[in-house]
């Protein structure tokens, strides 16, 4: 850990790139985790863009207590410790696949969300926008929810399979990599694609990963150090 410490205090560019696990911590399932969502029988279709537009209340009452519950959940061990390393002016930047908001909430201020985020729903046909808290009263009442000037179906900002990542947040996400010389690896699988390959962006450009997981990655023999258990992790960066 030492070691690590010292190569973040002289790095010129230090990013993070984080995964579902940085927020079991704050109560959030993983997605492939010993209680992860995709234990869920029906977990593939949860977030399937043909499955949502042929039932969408499928996935409103799959995700009401998960996605619409977000707003009682509050920052962990982690994200508490990637804040505090952008204050002090170690870390420029988080690239999440997260779709939880609790980077932000933590007080991170430069925070790339590949996967896209709950905060906006958009009319898939008239484009009407609507607003995380109005959607989450409507399907805590056990309701799906229809956009009210067209009766459209209301989707999420969130990156569903089948969609294309937001291109902006995409192109970021890779620059930033290809601009850092260390990048933290934290609680990701690292087996969605593309996301999971823009550490590897690090790795081609001539800098360092370090990889926190519990369980095996595809990029384990690219990472400079591994690491087994984020609480630990975080608890003892201390720079």
């Amino acid at each position: 850990m030492n070691e690590l410490i010292e190569l973040i205090k002289s790095a010129e560019y230090v990013t993070c790139f984080t995964g579902a696990g940085v927020s079991t911590f704050s109560g959030i399932r993983d997605f492939r985790g010993q209680n992860g969502l995709y234990n869920d029988p029906d977990a593939d279709k949860i977030f399937d863009l043909n499955y949502f537009m042929h039932d969408p209340s499928f996935y409103y009452r799959k995700s009401k207590n998960f996605i619409y519950v977000l707003d009682q959940k509050s920052p962990g061990i982690v994200h508490k410790m990637l804040a505090g390393l952008e204050h002090d002016g170690y870390l420029k930047a988080i690239i999440t696949q997260n779709i939880d908001l609790l980077h932000q909430k933590a007080g991170s201020k430069n925070v790339i969300e590949v996967h896209g985020s709950p905060m906006k729903h958009h009319c898939l046909s008239c484009g009407s926008e609507w607003g995380y808290e109005d959607i989450a009263v409507i399907v805590q009442r056990d309701e799906t929810p229809k956009c009210d000037k067209c009766g459209g179906i209301i989707k999420p900002d969130i990156t569903f399979f089948g969609e294309s990542l937001p291109a902006e947040a995409i192109d970021e996400a890779f620059n930033l990599a290809a601009k850092s010389d260390l990048m933290l690896v934290l609680g990701s699988s690292l087996v969605v694609q593309p996301a999971a390959s823009i550490p590897l962006q690090t790795v081609r450009a001539g800098g360092k990963i370090v990889i926190v997981n519990n369980m095996s990655t595809p990029l384990d023999s690219h990472a400079w150090k591994l690491f087994p258990d984020l609480e630990s992790f975080s608890r003892e960066l201390q720079v």
